[in-house]
């Protein structure tokens, strides 16, 4: 029996030659494995820095005081301005050189009566407030300093995790190195001829302080540990009949008629 069997067994070694050399010209036919795929991130990644910026929102929202800031705006001298969040819930922002070019230093103040521009008292102008409507309507473009925006109506937008908004975490802004707390990019995802807020990097303090912000308007930064807010907050002089002041500054060759700089009350 065995006798027979070993012509059986000398073939199996050229056998198992032949069939390698087949096997490994197959092999060679076929085309490279593609790469792992890189790892990308998760949708709970992708969420972090957006749940934890809302979080801060929310915790800003409720967040009552008083504090002082530096706006470094292109163009202009750093400027004064001062954030007033009373613990009624009414709110004043005054803004050194907020209108007319930054020549005029104006308020935006929403109390219980409404919301008004306020020219605040100066060498050569009085006081003046002129309404510009309810306590919540919206700043005319012409009007809006803009820099009020990230402690009033841009903190329900942050909130609000149907915004079409991109997070991200972000390093302090330049000029604001020492900004504390978590800072975050932020962007628009819609391409709205108006976006829900101005794209930039907002910083925050576990307490809700804004600590800094960076948009199109310039750089805002906290100057100091901020202050008990009051019960509620004060015009910053009589409400007159008269035309708001806009932002920007007189047309070459025009003349301005100091509306706001005169008397008369309502």
């Amino acid at each position: 029996m065995s006798a027979r069997l070993s012509p059986v067994r000398r073939m199996t070694g050229p056998l198992a030659l032949v069939l390698s050399l087949g096997v490994a010209g197959c092999a060679s036919d076929r085309p490279p494995a593609p790469p792992p795929p890189s790892p990308v991130p998760t949708p709970q990644g992708l969420d972090a820095a957006r749940d934890e910026l809302a979080a801060l929102a929310a915790t800003a929202q409720d967040r009552h005081l008083t504090a002082r800031y530096t706006l470094r705006s292109p163009g202009l001298p750093d400027r004064v301005v001062v954030v007033t969040s009373a613990d009624d819930g009414t709110w004043r922002v005054d803004v050194a050189g907020g209108a007319l070019g930054g020549t005029v230093d104006v308020s935006l103040t929403a109390t219980t009566d409404g919301l008004y521009q306020c020219v605040l008292p100066s060498a050569g102008r009085a006081a003046g407030c002129v309404r510009l409507g309810d306590r919540d309507g919206t700043v005319p473009y012409r009007l809006d300093p803009r820099v009020q925006h990230p402690f009033t109506d841009w903190l329900a937008v942050l909130t609000d995790r149907r915004a079409p908004l991109a997070v991200s975490p972000a390093r302090p802004p330049d000029g604001a190195a020492g900004a504390s707390g978590a800072c975050f990019s932020v962007e628009s995802t819609t391409a709205a001829l108006t976006p829900p807020l101005d794209v930039g990097i907002y910083c925050y303090d576990r307490d809700g302080t804004l600590t800094a912000v960076r948009t199109a308007t310039g750089t805002l930064t906290l100057a100091g540990p901020p202050g008990p807010a009051p019960a509620t907050v004060q015009l910053a002089g009589p409400v007159i009949d008269g035309e708001p002041l806009a932002v920007a500054g007189p047309e070459a060759g025009s003349t301005v008629t100091p509306v706001l700089g005169g008397a008369g009350t309502s």
